[in-house]
């Protein structure tokens, strides 16, 4: 069952207490209730084709990405970044978008496909480009439903990013917090009426490359507003690497107690400074268990100098089988990919069990 797909999601009542937004459910939701996954049972989102390769100098052709999303698929996972909606002229490796979209509803027509596809839309204009590509495709509209089947053709999630720090959120979003959250307002009220899961992107929570370290309480109170907004769920990006497991600790013992529950967030770990496993650790000590990670280590931030790349989907898939994890995914099968998209890109597989 989707994470999405519950019915506390729906039903939230935001209060504030010490300066933090709190996020309660409704008193006739039993505390109870069946969790959305298995205590042992991890789920990764792989964001090797977006997150991974935006930054790459070198334009990678249409053909290649498409390979990559269906080597990916063949391994076992179910959870894709394919794309991003964002302009060209800032982000030319993402162009191709639009098309990456149209394959893969084409090729879900009639097809038994439990396969999860994410988009980036950052704007109305991006949600709009999505949803006239969608209209082309009435077929897959079912597969859209937030109630559908999870065995039916693939879902599609779109995504919104925002940033801890007033200074990150410049260089990347060229507005403040409090102007992006205005942005994101429409995009997630729009998908919503049109029936697609909304994902909310929080940048630098464990540390920014201008302002240092992050108050977790201003990373629980930008979460909380983006749920009570309409996004599904929180995925929490420690995208300079900084993070430690104190600091982990004590952002995720803060969201918490601001009542964001496990179930609603997603750990974004990068590896710059070996700390990625570790923080991982931290996570499922809490009861995360959902993380974003990239094969072959791919990717980075050009806003974060000095970032490397996002914690290896190999590497982390064989850490949580490791610990006793299902994770669904043919390890052997994902380091072939690691290794082709390495040579690819130009570059040696940056994921440590690669290399071994």
């Amino acid at each position: 069952m989707s994470l999405y797909r519950s019915s506390i999601s729906r039903q939230l009542i935001c209060n504030t207490v010490q300066g933090i937004r709190i996020i309660s459910p409704l008193a006739d939701i039993s505390p109870n209730r069946q969790r959305n996954y298995s205590e042992n049972c991890v789920h990764i989102t792989e964001v090797g084709p977006r997150d991974g390769l935006q930054n790459e100098t070198k334009i990678i052709p249409l053909s290649t990405k498409l390979e990559l999303i269906r080597k990916l698929v063949n391994t076992g996972l179910t959870r894709i970044e394919a794309g991003s909606f964002v302009s060209p002229k800032w982000v030319p490796q993402m162009a191709d978008s639009n098309e990456i979209l149209k394959h893969i509803l084409e090729m879900s027509q009639g097809a038994n496909d439990a396969v999860e596809y994410s988009f980036l839309t950052p704007n109305k204009h991006g949600l709009d480009s999505v949803l006239t590509i969608l209209k082309d495709y009435p077929k897959s509209k079912d597969s859209l439903a937030l109630h559908c089947p999870a065995t039916s053709r693939p879902a599609i999630k779109i995504a919104v990013f925002a940033a801890a720090t007033e200074t990150f959120s410049q260089k990347n979003l060229n507005c403040s917090i409090a102007e992006s959250l205005e942005r994101f307002r429409p995009v997630i009220s729009m998908a919503k009426s049109a029936h697609l899961p909304i994902r909310a992107y929080i940048s630098v929570v464990l540390g920014c490359p201008y302002e240092g370290l992050v108050s977790p309480s201003k990373v629980a109170s930008l979460a909380t507003s983006l749920l009570c907004m309409g996004a599904d769920e929180i995925d929490l990006g420690d995208t300079t690497g900084m993070g430690t497991e104190p600091a982990t600790t004590e952002l995720l013992r803060t969201i918490q107690i601001a009542g964001v529950p496990c179930e609603k967030l997603i750990m974004h770990f990068h590896d710059t400074y070996g700390m990625a496993l570790k923080n991982t650790v931290v996570s499922l000590e809490h009861g995360v268990r959902s993380f974003d990670s990239s094969v072959a280590s791919l990717g980075g931030c050009p806003y974060s100098p000095g970032a490397t790349g996002n914690v290896g989907t190999e590497n982390l898939i064989e850490f949580c089988v490791g610990q006793g994890m299902k994770t669904g995914v043919d390890i052997n099968a994902l380091r072939d990919v690691g290794k082709w998209i390495g040579q690819i890109v130009g570059c040696n597989t940056r994921s440590k069990i690669n290399v071994v």
